[in-house]
C-alpha cells in the first residue's frame, strides 16, 4: 500500500467513526469500498464531493473503489416524503441519470486503469429488480430483529419526533435494503468496507450484521462528519438551491464564486477535504492566510482547485476572468471574451433596460441612454453632469457627452453595459 487510509482522512478531518479493526483489515491487502450514490438527478452536487472524495482517497491508497448507484431505492422514491426532489423514476431517467453521473465520477475515479484496483461503478437496481417481496423476507427480513432495527438513531429520533409525522413501513426496512446492498457487494465483489456520511452509520451497520449473521464473514464500517459552515447556514446551497456539478445547472463561473466566497474558517476546513494538496502544502497556505488574510489566498487556491478537478483548467481561468469584470480592471476586449451564460451570471440582479436593436443600430446619444430611454438616471440633466463629471463607462472605458452608443458596443450581439461611478450599473438588452 502506498498509503494508510485512515490516516490520510484523520488528518483531513474526513474521519468522524470507524468499526474496530478497519485500519488493520486496510493495512492486509487491496480492500474494496463502497459509497452509495443517489441517482435521481442527472447530476452530482457538491454535497456528494466529500464521499467520493472519500473514493479517490481510496484509490490512491491502493485499494479498490465501488460507487454504488442507488437504481432499486431511486424507483421507490423517497421513502419520508420530505423531499419534492425525489421522485419516481422510470428505468430509462435512472440509466440516464447514472451515465451522467459516471462522466462526472471519472474526472476523480480511474474507471480505465489496467491495474486490479480500478474504479467500479454498480447499480443495487440490477440484483433488487428481481427479488420478489416474499424472497426478500424470507432470505434477509428474518436474520434482523425488529428490536435491532428500532434501537437505531434514525429510527429513534422519528419515533421521539412528532407523532402526526409517522414512519413509513418502506422507510424503516430501508436499512435492510442497504444492508443487502453491502452483503452483495462483499459476496460478489469481495467489498469489504461501506463508506458513508455520519448519519449513515445505523444503515451501514445493519450491513455488516447481516453479513455476519447470514455469510460468517466480517464486513467494516467508516463515516465521515457531516460537512457544515461556520455560520450555521447549509453547507452547498444557495439562494438558487444546490451547487451542482454540472456545469448546465451551476456555471463555473458560480461554482467558483462559492468556494472563493467562503469564510476564513470554512476555507482552513474545506481546503483539506475537498483538495489533494498535501499536509506541508496545506499547513505552509494557512501560514500565508494568517498573515495577510485580506489576500484571501486560502479561498483563492481552494476555488482554483476544486474548479480545475471538476471542470477545467479552461473554466477556472474563464471564472476569474469573470471575476475581475465585476470586481476588478477589465477592458471591454475582457467584457466581449465572456459567454453569454457567465456573462448574466456576473451581472445576475444589475438593473436591466431593454431597447430595440433598430435604435442601436441607427446611434444612440449618451444622454437618451442614461435618461430618456432607459430610466437609469432620472433626468437628462443628471445624465449630462455625469458625463462632464467623467463618470459614466460604456463596457468599463470612460465616455464624455458626444459618444454615441452603436452596435460595435454590443456584448454578444445582444448587451452594453454603462457605469456611473464605480457603484452603478446597468445593463441594456437589446430586443
Amino acid at each position: 500500500m502506498n498509503r494508510n487510509f485512515v490516516e490520510e482522512l484523520t488528518w483531513r478531518g474526513m474521519l468522524h467513526d470507524t468499526m474496530p479493526g478497519t485500519e488493520e483489515h486496510l493495512s492486509e491487502a487491496m480492500r474494496g469500498a463502497y459509497v452509495g450514490i443517489d441517482p435521481t438527478a442527472d447530476s452530482l452536487h457538491i454535497g456528494h464531493l466529500v464521499s467520493v472524495m472519500m473514493l479517490r482517497h481510496f484509490q490512491l491508497c491502493g485499494h479498490k473503489p465501488f460507487a454504488l448507484i442507488g437504481g432499486a431505492t431511486g424507483m421507490i422514491g423517497d421513502p419520508s416524503g420530505k423531499s419534492a426532489e425525489r421522485n419516481l423514476l422510470d428505468e430509462k431517467t435512472l440509466r440516464h441519470n447514472q451515465q451522467a453521473i459516471k462522466s462526472q465520477l471519472s474526472k476523480f475515479l480511474d474507471f480505465e486503469s489496467k491495474e486490479e484496483n480500478a474504479a467500479v461503478m454498480v447499480n443495487n437496481y440490477d440484483w433488487m429488480k428481481d427479488f420478489s417481496f416474499l424472497e426478500f423476507i424470507r432470505d434477509v427480513g428474518k436474520h434482523i430483529t425488529v428490536n435491532y432495527m428500532m434501537a437505531k438513531d434514525s429510527v429513534k429520533k422519528r419515533f421521539s419526533a412528532d407523532a402526526s409525522e409517522g414512519l413509513s413501513f418502506t422507510e424503516f426496512t430501508y436499512q435492510l435494503v442497504q444492508g443487502y446492498d453491502f452483503l452483495h457487494l462483499y459476496r460478489e465483489h469481495n467489498c469489504s468496507l461501506q463508506m458513508g456520511g455520519s448519519d449513515q452509520w445505523g444503515n451501514i451497520t445493519t450491513g455488516t450484521e447481516l453479513i455476519r449473521r447470514i455469510d460468517n464473514g466480517k464486513g467494516f464500517a467508516l463515516t465521515c462528519p457531516l460537512i457544515t459552515k461556520a455560520d450555521g447556514t447549509k453547507f452547498g446551497k444557495t439562494e438558487g438551491g444546490n451547487v451542482w456539478l454540472d456545469p448546465k445547472r451551476t456555471s463555473p463561473y458560480k461554482f467558483y464564486q462559492y468556494w472563493l466566497n467562503t469564510s476564513d474558517v470554512d476555507a482552513e476546513k474545506y481546503i483539506k477535504i475537498f483538495t489533494f494538496l498535501s499536509k506541508e502544502e496545506i499547513e505552509n497556505l494557512v501560514g500565508e492566510h494568517k498573515e495577510a488574510p485580506h489576500l484571501r489566498s486560502l479561498q483563492k487556491k481552494l476555488a482554483e482547485e476544486i474548479t480545475i478537478a471538476v471542470h477545467s483548467q479552461e473554466d477556472f481561468e474563464n471564472a476569474v476572468k469573470a471575476s475581475e469584470v465585476l470586481f476588478g480592471k477589465s477592458t471591454a476586449s475582457d467584457l466581449k471574451s465572456l459567454d453569454e451564460v457567465t456573462f448574466l451570471d456576473v451581472f445576475e440582479g444589475v438593473p436591466q433596460a431593454e431597447l430595440a436593436r433598430k435604435e442601436i443600430e441607427a446611434g444612440l446619444d449618451m444622454i437618451a441612454a442614461l435618461s430618456a430611454k432607459t430610466g437609469f438616471l432620472n433626468s437628462n440633466g443628471e445624465a449630462r453632469r455625469a458625463l462632464k463629471e467623467n463618470s459614466v463607462s460604456v463596457n468599463k472605458e470612460k465616455v464624455k457627452e458626444e459618444y454615441t452608443l452603436g452596435t460595435e458596443d454590443l456584448i454578444n450581439d445582444k448587451y452594453i453595459i454603462l457605469n456611473k461611478g464605480k457603484k452603478n450599473t446597468y445593463i441594456i438588452r437589446l430586443v
